[in-house]
């Protein structure tokens, strides 16, 4: 380890820029020995696909729903190290989501549920005056302890919903 850190020590002297700001995030974590980088922090995203493909909604609002779902989550769980470490100002250029969809809304009230039952911190975002839950967010976490919740999701993709021609 103490190897490790000098020779990204060197690096820091020898490049600029990027690498230098790379060199010490990579620094940080060696120095912290909890294996950040091999277990990212991450928030999941869950979109319903219904909305698009049944519904018509725009890409527009599914993205702000995810959006507000997103930010929620990490509002109300901004006393947790994870929360924080993820939206500190060094961190701001190495934010990962996971944009993932389920078919409808039963699905992911379902995850909700499953999620809360299991303790992690999410937000599911219930779209008003409707009452409709459109999207969920997880607070950051580390992967190896969040991906065993979404195996069930897939990537999100949109296209044109059904039976309108993509422009």
């Amino acid at each position: 380890m103490r190897f490790a850190s000098l020779l990204l020590a060197q690096q820091v002297a020898s490049f600029g820029g990027a690498r230098r700001a790379l060199a010490r995030r990579s620094m940080a974590a060696l120095s912290a020995g909890d294996g950040e980088a091999s277990d990212p922090l991450i928030q999941y995203v869950v979109l319903r696909r219904d909305l698009q493909e049944s519904e018509g909604w725009p890409l527009g609002a599914l993205v702000a729903q995810g959006a507000h779902a997103a930010v929620a989550a990490v509002v109300e769980s901004m006393g947790a190290d994870d929360t924080r470490a993820y939206v500190a100002p060094e961190a701001l250029g190495s934010m990962t989501k996971a944009v993932l969809e389920l078919k409808g809304e039963p699905q992911l009230r379902a995850l909700s549920e499953k999620l809360a039952a299991d303790g992690r911190a999410h937000h599911l975002w219930v779209e008003q005056p409707e009452n409709v839950a459109t999207c969920l967010a997880t607070a950051p976490g580390r992967k190896s302890a969040l991906a065993p919740h979404f195996k069930k999701c897939r990537l999100s993709s949109w296209h044109a919903p059904k039976g309108e021609a993509a422009a």
